[in-house]
């Protein structure tokens, strides 16, 4: 694997090139101080992986990476700084990773060992050529934009519908027969599969303007869309979920940043009944990342972001009690005795009307100490 290093700092370059020379299968093809090299480097190496930090002297690195990988669309960056305040930034470039300093040898192993496993298994054709690729935000409803930043137009609301229906098969087969059970159900068993094929002649032209008809194949009534160019945000937010199992020191302004790319719900502006269960199971991994995150950042003292995103919950699911108490903690935490008091009297109150039940015993002792400590 090709690796770049870029660093105004030449101690760091010396110290991020003696950690990865230790790593098999690490190649460093260069070390760089500034945009200027990196980009002139980049044009004339092949390269895999690029270590960035977000802070080169007079340049910018996260517009660096977005200039790299227009460059070369398979690179995979990794942010290395010491600039905490960047992280939700960074996430804009797509990075694979995002490392704060001082850099240890296994979170370099593990990063490395990431960014082979998704380099496995693609096929490279000798073709040099960036390819074309789409970008999907599909929290908070469904934006589908090209390579350039403009948005798609479709045929119909059909086509589109498809399109995200078949984000959804995550690259996976999917049957004929089911797809028109899920999306042409309102109409005629008879025509449905006209209705189906029409979709997707329309579904090919719209991809054909991306230079990307191809990545759609039908093979025995079953029919699959491959996603190698296409960048689809509830995927990634998954996959970075599960590559964070626990928050600490180390990755949490990663996780921060993890949270902040879940924006609402799963087509949430789509009347896909199809898509609800998904739309439920990835608001459930959001909700519990988020309930983790929060608690994490209570007990390590970072209260205003805790609050921030108890809040985010609790305006979610006004109910939730676990949401509520997180938000609780954190009032009172920053001594903000006015906020955790309403707080408490507007879930109770709802709690009330709503089920016709009083808060847990727990949380209601909690309350009452907190009240009586007061006195």
């Amino acid at each position: 694997m090709n690796v770049l290093l870029i660093d105004d700092e030449q101690a760091m370059l010396t110290a991020m090139s003696q950690l990865l020379s230790r790593i098999e299968g690490v190649v460093i093809v260069g070390m760089v101080r500034s945009r200027a090299e990196a980009v002139e480097l980049a044009s004339q190496q092949a390269v895999d992986l690029a270590f960035i930090d977000i802070m080169i002297a007079e340049d910018n690195g996260l517009t660096l990476a977005l200039e790299l990988r227009k460059r070369n669309a398979d690179l995979d960056i990794v942010f290395v700084t010491s600039h905490k305040e960047f992280a939700l930034d960074a996430f804009d470039a797509y990075p694979l990773d995002y490392i704060v300093k001082p850099v240890s040898r296994k979170r370099l192993e593990e990063t490395v060992a990431r960014a082979a496993r998704g380099r496995m298994g693609k096929s490279y054709t000798g073709n040099m050529d960036t390819p074309n690729r789409l970008s999907v935000a599909g929290f908070g409803g469904l934006q589908i934009s090209g390579e350039q930043g403009e948005t798609l137009k479709w045929m119909s609301r059909k086509s589109q519908e498809l399109f995200a229906y078949l984000l959804l098969c995550r690259g996976n087969r999917t049957a004929k027969v089911r797809i028109m059970e899920e999306i042409f159900h309102d109409r005629e068993e008879k025509n449905s599969e006209l209705y189906l094929n029409t979709a997707l002649y329309q579904l090919r032209r719209t991809l054909s303007t991306q230079g990307m008809k191809a990545i759609l194949v039908s093979d025995r009534e079953q029919y699959q869309m491959s996603l190698e160019q296409i960048k689809v945000d509830f995927i990634q937010f998954e996959e970075r979920v599960s590559s964070l199992p626990t928050v600490d020191e180390s990755n949490a302004e990663a996780a921060i940043a993890v949270e902040s790319m879940y924006t609402g719900d799963l087509y949430e502006d789509k009347p896909y009944g199809w898509a609800l269960a998904e739309r439920e199971r990835l608001s459930d991994v959001y909700e519990a990342f988020a309930k983790r995150l929060a608690q994490w950042l209570l007990e390590n003292n970072q209260l205003h972001q805790a609050v921030q995103i108890a809040k985010k919950l609790v305006r979610r699911n006004e109910l939730d009690e676990e949401a509520n108490r997180l938000l609780m903690h954190g009032f009172a935490a920053l001594k903000d005795r006015r906020s955790l008091h309403l707080q408490y009297k507007q879930y109770e109150a709802l709690l009330k009307q709503e089920l016709h039940i009083q808060p847990s015993a727990e949380l209601a002792e909690w309350y009452d100490r907190l009240l009586a400590s007061e006195v």
